[in-house]
């Protein structure tokens, strides 16, 4: 369902959609995915893909040992953004790139992570 609010410059698009949680269901609004971020999906499944291939690893083998099935590994090649963080990251991990996905995320593996992380980030109490 789109939502049109104002008029004029000020058109906000909404998509609408039910998630079923122990038998209720749910309504969530999310805004439509910005192209950059279905390229980047894209590119991570192909990527995916291109792992599991070099690893001589079929789908089947791939899916069952991330516990998931056949399509979602289709699904997650394929750039489908809708894949969950838990299923990237089991099959990251079934490929071997777990700790490379995490460490490039590393704020600390960069120098404005580390030259911002005294300023910007709570000191501890230790007690």
């Amino acid at each position: 369902m789109l939502e049109r609010a104002g008029a004029g410059f000020h058109t906000m698009m909404r998509i609408c959609s039910f998630t079923g949680y122990g038998g209720v269901s749910a309504l969530h609004w999310r805004s439509p995915t910005p192209a950059r971020v279905k390229r980047a999906s894209k590119e991570v499944g192909s990527y995916v893909r291109t792992w599991r291939l070099l690893l001589g690893l079929t789908a089947q083998q791939v899916a069952e040992r991330a516990g998931i099935d056949r399509g979602t590994l289709r699904r997650l090649e394929t750039g489908d953004g809708g894949v969950s963080m838990d299923t990237l990251l089991n099959v990251a991990r079934v490929l071997g790139q777990l700790d490379r996905l995490v460490e490039a995320l590393d704020p600390y593996g960069t120098d404005l992570g580390r030259a911002r992380a005294d300023q910007v980030l709570p000191t501890r109490v230790r007690q």
